[in-house]
């Protein structure tokens, strides 16, 4: 028997200039003016589907500028903003230069973030928290919009709470996935008839207007996300 299906098409907001700072939830604006950009998004974006952000303004902006080129293929949208689906709170970390702090605690490889997920900054939240925080909100909106597809677009930390919701990861392990600036995350939920319901990856870090990997300048993998 076909299952019914809730599918979230989580987006990453555009690039964000902040000038080589860890901004974590500092409320910054993003840079929309790549237009093939918006427009390609909002032709994979499905119709009539339920839209929510952040609250942040990078997340509200990236949506309106997806709308702005959708050329009227998803009118009548209204995003709305859910603040627990914002970015992982860095406490004193934001603001500080992004460079000289991955030097100083020797941030790599071994963390994929700014900090193993269960350290909680001073003055911020931990991975762990964001995992707590953001959860609950997944699974409500799975229940509330149930058969829908629900557009997402938020942050990098919160797509990665999302695949670790979705695979059952610990949150250590979701740090190793890499989501870009304005890439899709397709993550459908199936409701079987009389058995639990499960989640499916359909996409991850999808960028469907560009054929380039994911690499620096020098060719080598990117390690560490901005945030």
């Amino acid at each position: 028997m076909k299952a019914v299906q809730t599918r979230w098409w989580w987006i990453r907001h555009a690039p964000v200039p902040d000038g080589g700072r860890i901004y974590g939830q500092s409320d910054l604006d993003c840079d929309c003016t790549d237009a093939e950009i918006f427009a390609t998004l909002a032709r994979e974006l499905p119709r009539d589907a339920v839209w929510v952000t952040s609250n942040l303004a990078r997340t509200r902006q990236t949506a309106a500028a997806i709308l702005a080129a959708a050329d009227g293929r998803h009118d009548a949208v209204e995003p709305f903003a859910i603040p627990d689906l914002a970015e992982q709170h860095l406490g004193e970390w934001q603001g500080m230069e992004r460079k000289p702090f991955y030097a100083l605690r020797k941030v790599g490889t071994h963390t994929l973030w700014f900090g193993p997920a269960d350290e909680r900054p001073p003055g911020g939240e931990s991975f762990v928290d964001l995992y707590d925080r953001v959860r609950p909100v997944i699974e409500r909106l799975t229940v509330e919009h149930r058969g829908r597809d629900i557009v997402a677009v938020t942050h990098g930390g919160t797509i990665k709470v999302a695949l670790a919701v979705a695979l059952g990861l610990d949150p250590q392990a979701a740090l190793s996935f890499l989501v870009e600036n304005c890439s899709i995350t397709k993550l459908d939920y199936l409701h079987p008839e009389g058995a639990p319901g499960l989640w499916r990856v359909a996409a991850v870090n999808h960028r469907p207007w560009s054929r380039a990997t994911s690499l620096d300048a020098v060719g080598n993998p990117l390690v560490v996300d901005k945030a």
